[in-house]
């Protein structure tokens, strides 16, 4: 599943490529998805190739390709272009009730454990009280929690201060991940997660914050995000 930003990188690419068949400058990128910096776009342009959303053509200077497009829009380069991008952004229904899921709306009820931040590890946050419904077709195999965002460190991967993200319970994920980790058992923090050697490093979304990077023994992963709810 895509970030917002992902999403509207990807189809800003497409429509460029349709139009012209020459993909857009970082410069370009940068400013239609109104970031500060292009180190975003580099991020989110290696987020869409680990994804198998788009690849780099070798050889070429500003080459890319798109290899499909989300599910459900057309294929790659006959989509007609269009003015403004619409985030595809949930709009939650929030109830912490404790009721069933309902199968005649297609949603699940999950966990709600509270807002993620620094200092509280996710077992401390659960209280067993709190739920949010999520569209079922959100949800993989295994077993899934939400979590309420703190912060902006994440925004340029289209996760903003208030967002409810959908995790999937795990102890590991790939390189490139959005991961919930847990730092010296003490801190719990959400962040894309690379690997190298016996280190790990946990990169933030946003230019204003600094990557941390750790021995892989002092992170455990906790869950990756699997999808995003947002309430208007």
């Amino acid at each position: 599943m895509l970030t917002r930003k992902q999403h509207e990188l990807l189809l800003f690419i497409n429509e460029r490529l349709g139009q012209g068949g020459v993909s857009p400058s970082f410069d370009e990128m940068k400013d239609a998805l109104n970031l500060k910096s292009k180190s975003g776009i580099h991020r989110l342009i290696t987020g869409l190739e680990e994804r198998g959303f788009i690849r780099r053509l070798p050889h070429r200077a500003r080459a890319l390709e798109v290899l499909r497009l989300p599910e459900g829009l057309e294929t790659a380069r006959t989509r007609p272009p269009r003015a403004k991008f619409e985030p595809n952004v949930i709009k939650g229904d929030f109830s912490f009730a404790g009721r069933e899921a309902n199968p005649a709306s297609e949603s699940v009820q999950l966990p709600l454990y509270g807002r993620i931040a620094a200092g509280t590890p996710i077992e401390a946050l659960r209280d067993g009280s709190a739920f949010v419904d999520v569209p079922a077709a959100m949800l993989g195999m295994g077993d899934h929690y939400a979590l309420e965002v703190a912060g902006d460190s994440m925004v340029e991967a289209g996760i903003l201060d208030h967002d409810t993200v959908v995790i999937q319970r795990c102890d590991s994920a790939d390189n490139g991940s959005i991961v919930v980790a847990l730092v010296d058992d003490a801190e719990v923090t959400l962040k894309r997660l690379r690997r190298k050697g016996n280190t790990v490093a946990l990169e933030p979304a946003n230019a204003a914050y600094e990557t941390r990077i750790f021995g892989a023994d002092r992170v455990r992963v906790q869950g990756r995000l699997v999808g995003l709810v947002r309430k208007y």
